[in-house]
């Protein structure tokens, strides 16, 4: 449990920079990746401290809505796999403000499949610390304020756009999903972007200016 605790607690920095509402712009760049199998397992799962209950079905569900909601978008001309399994999560409940009311959080652990060369590209599974997007409606935590329902659908959502964001920063690194130089240099170009805008939102949020994504 305290390393549970630690790993949550290690995820908030993730936050600010963490906006899932993105899906009507274009896909980040992923070379020739297009999505196959989208397998979503939760075999371990563990309730963190003083949360709601959420079942493993529940889970399973709501991330697989939300990688097929974001990766369904990409048309490549090769398959790759995503393995995804739920290992924990908190469902914040209702506390006092502030003070007292925890932050929803869930982790995760993400493996690449290369169809073509039957191979997995990340022979450890990364793993993913997710916290709820912060807002008008969850800084006090959203177990005063959000449905179970509502919870796990952000958390999701969030977690579908950081492994969105490690694949974009993998693929630069190593053409993941690249079959030509100057798609290489289309990576590198997606992998920068995509750090500069983590820190102006990071140096938003310090300046207490955290992002209030729109209405669904």
């Amino acid at each position: 449990m305290l390393r549970f605790i630690a790993l949550l607690a290690a995820g908030l920095m993730l936050a600010a920079c963490t906006n899932p509402n993105d899906l009507d712009e274009k896909p980040a760049y992923l070379g020739d990746f297009h999505l196959g199998h989208n397998v979503v397992v939760a075999p371990n799962l563990t309730k963190g401290p003083v949360s709601r209950e959420a079942s493993k079905e529940e889970w399973v569900e709501a991330m697989t809505r939300a990688i097929d909601e974001r990766f369904g978008r990409y048309e490549g001309d090769r398959l790759y796999h995503l393995g995804i399994s739920v290992e924990g999560y908190v469902l914040a409940m209702p506390g006092i403000p502030v003070v007292a009311s925890p932050k929803s959080a869930l982790i995760l652990n993400v493996t690449v499949w290369d169809d073509a060369k039957q191979q997995k590209l990340n022979e450890k599974p990364e793993q993913i610390t997710v916290v709820e997007t912060l807002s008008g409606s969850t800084w006090v935590g959203s177990g005063l304020t959000q449905s179970k329902q509502q919870q796990m659908r952000n958390l999701s959502r969030n977690a579908a756009k950081l492994i969105q964001n490690w694949l974009v920063r993998e693929n630069a690194a190593n053409d993941w999903f690249e079959s030509g130089e100057a798609a290489t240099g289309q990576a590198q170009a997606a992998a920068r972007a995509l750090d500069e805008s983590a820190k102006a939102a990071v140096e938003a949020a310090e300046g207490g200016e955290a992002e209030t994504p729109p209405a669904e």
